[in-house]
């Protein structure tokens, strides 16, 4: 017997018993087999719909978001108000603070536990980072001293660094003693040495109702050579750049509840919107920037600098405030007998607070005129021998905050401020830590999240990707010329089929290192070049404004933006937000084949991939010949050129390939083009000619 006929003798066994016992089963499979023998493919499959998790049915169950994409009429969230004293040591690098939080229950919910972002934890060497991103140094973390739940003490044992019984053993002791808290009606602070920290409350806070969280805490900011975004939070003992610097509260919503993702790096934050009064205590001589407004000037500014900034508004001028040459108390900033200073903001319904201070800042300032607004100050604050990389970023902030004013929404702060440090790239309420590098990008996060309130955490393409399509846009917008986008979308083909990409509705916590940032930031782009392409880019914009302006201030889901731009742009793209954020499919079209018969030409499309597209053909005729007669789905584009669109139903019957009868006449057809304008996803853009391309 051979080694081939063993085999074949053991099929031909098996279904004969098969046919035995299920004999339909065997009339399948022979169907199956000579279908595959014959070269066909099985229809396919098209979804149609949005899939609907159960966060989101039981949402929109509660009337909290509904089909319309816009809130729901019973839409809540949260607000946590700050009010944070804290005090800088340069010599040691650590911050000391006070804070008092109110947390105010607009949720239909009893809150049983109150949920903590405690990111310095992310220091301590033992929580989950995701790599590359490597902190810059190993510290205590969050270290609490004491807090309070209206008043009522919380025990912290939870927030003990761990003892010689080791981090395993040290957990399970503070897991004994804070269920044995628990039970007894205190309140106690469990997981306290994590990034993802809750405290278990004795009473509930009732819906309606608040509670005020007061706490003394410590930690150090980490300095040294670290690896990614805000892993390194000070130069030395001379600069300090404070981010994710205070206990905050988490995010309480209708989807999940308390939002216990951890902080692993590279993904970053959802925030309450509240208010801010923060009070920063820092040696005399040293400026400080932050979020919000400074409230004390007369206290901690020369007479001199505050007369210089009273100009900033009044032109497009760049102001010197505190220059090179001055530095130290009564020159960089007011003197102190205390050799102290204390400066006071206020920020009004923002979802985050960060600031920076240096011995050595030199700070100017000029402004950006926003449409239905009036001018907002634009503050630089930057070491003496860093000015190269701030010489344009005045020009490149105000253009961005005026030209994403008219894109999207007025600009909604009262002030932008660029902060110099190790932190080249990352984006707060007022406030980006940037030079002129990124200055576009960092300024338009002021739109996303910083007033509509994305998910960072879960839906970075929400936030980072979105930001990367207008970016595309200011870049076009500051050249003089328009906008392209042709091309962006088939950019995709290359990329889909590898295994090691999520696709973007995966939480953007778990996407992998090789994919975080292709998937986040890159995606999103072409996905929104393929929708203008089938609708025009600017409907596309037009909706995604108008999604915008019905979610200031507010945290909106994927599924509010996927309603919103289907009701918007008057089209069921169910198939469209299907492929592109739940697979990681392409169209992969190509010209099968073009035959003219007495003045009809047919075109065979064939789609190899699994996300389906439009047929848009691009046709040249011959410069001279018979009257091109009109045909339907078809417009001209000049004289001896037309567009013709067939609409993407045509594959939802499962189809592969489709045939299009061109009824132009008898003018002779010289080139036909697939996708003319590149913007479905295609591996192989070389098979879209007729003629073929040699």
């Amino acid at each position: 017997m051979s080694r081939t006929s063993a085999p074949r003798l053991a099929r031909v066994l098996l279904l004969a018993l098969t046919a035995t016992v299920f004999p339909g089963a065997v009339r399948a499979q022979i169907a199956t087999t000579a279908a595959s023998t014959a070269g066909q493919r099985p229809p396919r499959a098209i979804r149609r719909d949005i899939p609907i998790t159960n966060a989101i049915r039981r949402a929109m169950s509660a009337g909290v978001r509904d089909s319309t994409g816009k809130p729901g009429a019973r839409y809540w969230q949260l607000r946590t108000d700050y009010q944070i004293d804290v005090s800088l040591d340069p010599t040691t690098a650590r911050l000391t603070g006070k804070a008092r939080i109110t947390v105010h229950n607009a949720s239909p919910d009893s809150l049983r536990e109150i949920g903590l972002r405690l990111d310095p934890n992310h220091f301590i060497g033992t929580a989950p980072h995701a790599a590359p991103w490597v902190p810059a140094e190993i510290t205590d973390g969050m270290q609490f001293s004491r807090m309070t739940v209206n008043g009522a003490p919380v025990n912290i044992a939870s927030n003990a660094a761990p003892q010689a019984a080791g981090a395993e053993g040290a957990r399970a002791i503070q897991t004994a003693q804070a269920a044995s808290a628990n039970a007894a009606g205190e309140n106690t602070l469990v997981n306290g040495r994590s990034t993802n920290a809750r405290i278990r409350l004795g009473s509930p806070v009732l819906p309606g109702a608040r509670a005020v969280l007061e706490m003394d805490w410590s930690h150090k900011l980490p300095g040294g050579p670290g690896t990614g975004h805000r892993m390194t939070q000070r130069w030395a003992d001379t600069l300090f750049q404070p981010t994710q610097w205070f206990p905050r509260v988490a995010v309480y919503d209708d989807l999940r509840g308390w939002d216990t993702e951890f902080y692993l790096g590279p993904s970053e934050f959802y925030n309450n919107f509240g208010t801010f009064d923060v009070n920063i205590d820092v040696p005399a001589g040293w400026l400080v920037s932050g979020t919000g407004l400074l409230q004390n000037p007369e206290q901690v500014l020369t007479a001199r600098a505050r007369e210089q900034l009273a100009k900033v508004t009044q032109s497009d001028a760049l102001t010197m405030i505190v220059g090179p040459d001055e530095v130290g108390p009564g020159q960089a900033t007011a003197t102190s007998s205390t050799g102290r200073l204390t400066w006071r903001f206020h920020a009004d319904t923002v979802n985050d607070f960060a600031w920076a201070t240096a011995k050595k800042y030199v700070w100017q300032a000029t402004r950006a005129t926003i449409p239905g607004k009036g001018p907002v100050p634009i503050h630089l604050l930057y070491l003496p021998g860093r000015a190269n990389v701030y010489e344009r970023a005045p020009q490149i902030t105000r253009h961005a905050l005026e030209f994403y004013s008219k894109l999207w929404f007025p600009y909604q702060f009262p002030q932008l401020t660029l902060q110099d440090g190790p932190s080249a790239g990352m984006e707060y309420p007022m406030v980006i830590n940037s030079n002129q590098g990124a200055a576009d990008h960092e300024t338009g996060h002021q739109w996303w999240p910083m007033v509509v309130g994305n998910n960072e955490t879960w839906y970075g393409w929400m936030d980072e990707g979105f930001n990367q399509y207008m970016n595309i846009l200011s870049a076009a917008d500051a050249a003089g010329r328009p906008a392209v986008l042709d091309g962006e979308g088939q950019k995709y083909g290359q990329t889909s089929g590898n295994e090691a990409e999520a696709p973007m509705m995966w939480n953007a916590n778990y996407a992998g290192p090789g994919f975080y940032g292709f998937t986040t930031y890159s995606k999103t782009p072409l996905m929104l070049s393929m929708l203008g392409g089938i609708v025009g880019d600017s409907a596309v914009q037009k909706a995604h404004r108008e999604w915008a302006n019905a979610w200031l201030f507010k945290h909106p889901s994927p599924w509010d933006y996927m309603f919103f731009m289907n009701k918007a742009l008057g089209r069921d793209l169910g198939w469209f937000w299907y492929a592109w954020l739940f697979t990681t499919g392409s169209v992969d079209g190509r010209i099968e084949s073009v035959k003219t018969t007495a003045g009809r030409t047919a075109v065979t499309v064939a789609q190899d991939g699994d996300m389906p597209a439009p047929i848009v053909l691009k046709v040249s005729f011959a410069a001279k010949g018979a009257p091109i007669r009109p045909m339907k789905n078809a417009v001209m584009l000049d004289a001896t050129t037309a567009l013709v669109t067939v609409p993407v139903d045509v594959w939802f019957g499962g189809a592969r390939s489709v045939t299009t009868m061109l009824t132009f006449g008898t003018r002779p057809i010289e080139k036909v083009v697939l996708d003319p304008n590149r913007r479905f996803p295609d591996r192989n853009p070389s098979d879209n000619s007729w003629p073929k391309v040699l």
